[in-house]
């Protein structure tokens, strides 16, 4: 399973950002063997609008099979679960923190979006 994880930075040491669309990072975690890709979301961080759903296309084309963040809004909620990825939220910790507690079964999954789409 391949994880996406908003993250402040690009390893497994790096604290969950809370924002999907505008984390600098998503971090894809193989839960197999724990090997790690970041990718620089940049252009999501400073994107006008739509960075919800540039994140989500990045979390897709790279394979990802669920993503934990701290919020995520409708777009890209929308985006994803029409991809077949489940939502995860994590209220703060580390990527490595995140994963374990998601093997652990401790996160929870989300119905819906739960916040607003950013401006």
């Amino acid at each position: 399973m391949k994880l996406a994880i908003s993250a402040a930075g690009p390893n497994l040491s790096s604290p969950v950002d809370l924002r999907f669309g505008r984390a600098r990072y998503l971090v894809i975690v193989d839960t197999d063997d724990r090997a790690v890709l970041p990718i620089d979301n940049q252009a999501g961080m400073n994107a006008a609008q739509g960075a919800g759903i540039q994140a989500a296309q990045i979390v897709i084309d790279n394979q990802g099979t669920a993503v934990i963040t701290g919020h995520c809004g409708p777009k890209a909620f929308r985006a994803l679960k029409a991809a077949g990825i489940d939502v995860y939220l994590a209220s703060g910790g580390t990527v490595a923190e995140a994963v374990d507690r998601f093997d652990a079964g401790d996160l929870g999954l989300a119905p819906a979006a739960d916040v607003d789409g950013h401006r």
